[in-house]
């Protein structure tokens, strides 16, 4: 953990030492170290690109130096073959990639903020992204609550054959992720660093109304039958969801808690 000036100070530092070294372009901050850096917490990393020169950017990914020369690397992690996962042995945790300019083109990022740049380089724009990011939003609330509706009764019928995990990912991943994508229309949404390549992201403070109920839908693997009454409920509480299927997935939840009981398992 770090607080913010030695998040951005290590940042600085990354920079200067990119100057150092022929065949650095520029390194631009993204995320919170990014434009975002007023929600900078304890809790925050670094999220970094690294622009290197026409045939330079191997040596920047198989050698980290320009790195080592900030602060002494306690692990490193190789994630894709254009960048790694780090720790420094101060604590501070990061996340970054090295790219030839072209390569960005078809890149998906956005809100970048530029750190450090050779004085002869004069794409400042490059930290903008051009690819166009695909939307995480729905327009569609009968899409969603018709997939949310058809998961509950698949995932419940998967629990009762036993396939717990499998359960769990039907009533609470996939449809929460749905809800996620129509939230704006469900609630007003308050504005505080919505992400463009999440929608969980910082969901508690977006959507306070639905955070507010979203542990009863998430009560773990013990627990699925639980789980997926509390979303049927949520479900029914916004939109006229078929009747018959409301019913058919009552009875398979209601199966599955005196199936557990009958076993022993209170599921708490």
């Amino acid at each position: 953990m770090a607080d913010k000036q030695e998040l951005l100070r290590r940042m600085d530092d990354i920079g200067r030492s990119l100057a150092g070294h022929q065949g650095a372009h520029a390194v631009f901050g993204l995320g919170s170290v990014g434009v975002e850096t007023d929600r900078i917490d304890e809790y925050s990393d670094l999220d970094f690109f690294v622009v290197a020169a026409e045939g330079e950017k191997h040596r920047f990914i198989d050698r980290l130096d320009w790195l080592e020369d900030v602060c002494p690397l306690a692990y490193r992690f190789m994630n894709c073959e254009m960048g790694y996962k780090i720790l420094f042995e101060d604590g501070i945790y990061g996340e970054f990639a090295v790219f030839e300019e072209t390569e960005l083109d078809s890149a998906l990022y956005s809100g970048g903020r530029m750190v450090w740049k050779h004085p002869s380089y004069t794409n400042e724009a490059i930290v903008d992204g051009q690819a166009a990011i695909p939307s995480n939003r729905s327009v569609s609330v009968d899409h969603v609550f018709g997939e949310a509706l058809t998961n509950l009764y698949v995932g419940l019928g998967r629990y009762l054959r036993g396939e717990k995990l499998s359960a769990m990912r039907f009533i609470e991943s996939y449809p929460i992720d749905g809800l996620l994508s129509v939230m704006h229309l469900l609630e007003p949404e308050v504005d505080y660093y919505p992400d463009r390549f999440g929608n969980e992201r910082r969901a508690e403070r977006r959507f306070p109304k639905f955070a507010s109920v979203l542990g009863g839908m998430l009560q773990g693997y013990d627990r699925i039958p639980e789980s997926a009454l509390q979303l049927l409920s949520y479900l029914e509480s916004f939109y006229p969801v078929n009747p018959r299927m409301c019913e058919e997935i009552r009875k398979l939840a209601e199966h599955g808690i005196r199936m557990r009981e009958a076993a022993g398992g209170s599921g708490k």
